[in-house]
């Protein structure tokens, strides 16, 4: 048996325990001859259970299944070697729309793509791999320095130390967005701050090394950062332990990550990838999918940054006020928020 054949069929166990429908919950009744819209969603490196990058996403399924009644499956994959393959298993099966999670699909969204060009195809983050993609596929992507900006204001203004921290996860141009953001937030408010950054590694395994994670926040607090930001999905739990050992304050990305360590966590970033799910599984119920690049920002409502609820006591009204007269700004397009 080749290496290939043992993928494959560690994949056909997985579909027998993972590619599993999510739990169908009460919808308007479909009349019984209507064929039911079928959605396909394969996690990236993570999977479920992040409490992050790909939890948002499996949001935006959950909701399309109970407010849209398709019917949704989703698959992890075992491996990184795994994500054509799986996307291939709802292709071949004649799904409606097949969605990758992550920039990491796009080269293998772009080749399932081509191979069934009668499937819609969407991929979050994605990283056109030849000019535009291919026209079966809608690049969901977001312009994530702008939500960066606004945690790093606040950062900023928060700070003790004068001393920042940022860690990424794998040394990609998306991630520097969030370093990009975020460092241009801190000199919004605090222009004699020093940011520190880090990342954990070269390949998508730096989004799963919790060990890393708190190492490299340690080593940045250990230079005097007292708010550490990451944006580095399961990576990021180490960061927060790391803070929470140090008794420093950090900063969750994708979703509110306050839950995960409530006396460490003093806002997120929220990158409502949740919505961007269900708006383009919404535009295939309607019949209207459209292809190419589809960018959402603060002004689209796509991006935020968390300062109610639990927050609340944690960050001072003034500093509310400062970080929301600032993002109003850059909805007006006083001011333009580098990407790199």
């Amino acid at each position: 048996m080749t290496p290939r054949t043992v993928v494959l069929g560690m994949v056909a166990i997985a579909i027998a325990t993972t590619f599993l429908p999510a739990r169908r919950a009460s919808t308007a009744p479909r009349a019984t001859t209507e064929k039911p819209i079928r959605i396909g969603l394969v996690f990236d490196v993570g999977g479920r259970g992040d409490k992050s990058f790909n939890d948002a996403a499996y949001i935006g399924l959950t909701r399309a299944q109970r407010e849209l009644g398709v019917e949704a499956s989703f698959l992890e994959p075992i491996g990184s070697e795994d994500r054509e393959v799986a996307l291939r298993l709802f292709a071949a099966r004649g799904f409606d729309l097949v969605i990758g999670v992550g920039f990491i699909f796009s080269s293998d969204v772009d080749a399932v793509a081509a191979a069934y060009p009668g499937v819609h195809f969407a991929c979050v983050d994605y990283a056109p791999t030849k000019g535009a993609p291919p026209p079966n596929v809608a690049g969901l992507v977001f312009r994530e320095e702008e939500g960066s900006f606004l945690v790093g204001a606040a950062a900023g203004l928060l700070t003790k130390t004068k001393h920042v921290g940022f860690v990424g996860g794998m040394v990609t141009p998306l991630i520097r967005k969030f370093e990009a953001g975020f460092g241009a937030g801190v000199k919004a408010t605090c222009d004699a701050c020093i940011v520190h950054g880090a990342y954990a590694g070269a390949t998508p395994d730096a989004f799963k090394d919790p060990s890393k994670g708190k190492a490299l926040a340690i080593s940045e607090i250990a230079a005097g950062a007292d708010v550490l930001y990451h944006a580095s999905g399961a990576t990021g739990h180490g960061v927060f332990e790391g803070a929470r050992d140090a008794h420093v304050m950090a900063i969750g990305v994708d979703a509110d990550q306050y839950d995960e360590m409530p006396d460490t966590v003093v806002t997120s970033m929220v990158k409502r990838m949740d919505v961007t799910v269900f708006e383009a599984i919404r535009d295939v119920t309607l019949g209207r999918f459209s292809g190419g690049m589809h960018v959402y920002g603060l002004k689209e409502g796509a991006l935020d940054w968390v300062h109610s609820g639990p927050h609340a006591s944690r960050i001072p009204a003034d500093v509310v006020d400062r970080v929301e007269a600032l993002r109003a700004r850059i909805i007006d397009g006083e001011i333009r928020v580098p990407s790199e």
